[in-house]
């Protein structure tokens, strides 16, 4: 009887992870992209489970169901929430709901993708730009306003991302001002050509795109040089997001929002909208 038992824990901790269904915090590093970070968290957790040889970026059939709910840019880190089970219905709330930002800007340069990881495009004088000067200046960038999205970015066009046009040559027109929601914007640190903001808002809305316009509003330029998400809907940098030493079934099992029952859609969007 004992030999017709094939590895009993691997089978029930697999199909444990299976049966999640709700939504969680992962801490996103600089460096990997958005998808890249979900793919080792899939392969992590069905390892994990004894899958021998996962393929985390199969489609088809796919053994765990799960995405994340907006993209931070590879540079940025962070809050990625990620759906899991028809925990990934939910991520639509996530995208649309409010996100925190820490964003590090540096005056005087502008680069192409607006952030570090690009080619320096321009160079002005910054000396001019007082504290007050900057702190004004915010206060026309808070509230509905109208943003143009960079054009390296995860949107796309004919199916392609922008950001992929780019790379391969092609030429991108910029995408027109949509209407995005600052709810509040303020200056945490300003030490020329450096500046700190603390950032909360809408969905759809690109820190880069702000430090770029920020920075010709004071009639110099701007990029990005590190940017940190610190909150998305309910969970925040410091109480939610798992670190990749914690992508384990215990330790998801203890911090997932769970979607259960014929309460599912409910429950899920209830914690996908808390503090939006």
């Amino acid at each position: 009887m004992a030999g017709s038992i094939t590895n009993p824990p691997i089978s029930s901790s697999l199909a444990k992870l299976q049966s999640l269904n709700g939504l969680f915090a992962i801490y996103k590093k600089q460096g990997p992209t958005s998808a890249d970070v979900l793919n080792t968290l899939k392969e992590a957790l069905l390892k994990e489970a004894g899958v021998q040889n996962p393929n985390p970026r199969k489609r088809k059939k796919q053994t765990l169901k799960m995405g994340h709910g907006g993209t931070l840019d590879s540079a940025a880190s962070g809050v990625l929430v990620v759906g899991v089970g028809n925990g990934t219905k939910m991520l639509s709330t996530m995208l649309a709901g409010s996100k925190k930002y820490v964003a590090v800007g540096e005056l005087g340069k502008a680069t192409d993708t607006l952030d570090a990881t690009g080619s320096v495009t321009v160079e002005k004088d910054f000396e001019h730009i007082t504290r007050l000067d900057f702190e004004d200046k915010l206060k026309t960038f808070t509230g509905d306003i109208m943003q143009v999205p960079p054009l390296y970015s995860a949107l796309k066009k004919d199916g392609q991302r922008l950001s992929v046009l780019l790379k391969k040559g092609h030429k991108v027109e910029a995408k027109p001002a949509r209407p995005v929601t600052v709810y509040n914007l303020s200056l945490q640190e300003f030490k020329p050509p450096l500046f700190t903001l603390d950032i909360e808002c809408g969905g759809g809305f690109y820190v880069r795109s702000l430090v770029d316009d920020v920075g010709k509003a004071l009639s110099s330029c701007a990029h990005v040089k590190e940017l940190i998400r610190t909150k998305q809907g309910q969970f925040t940098l410091e109480e939610h997001a798992l670190h990749e030493e914690q992508w384990t079934l215990e330790h998801i099992l203890r911090s997932l929002q769970p979607c259960s029952g014929s309460e599912q859609t409910m429950d899920c969007t209830k914690a996908a909208e808390a503090d939006t």
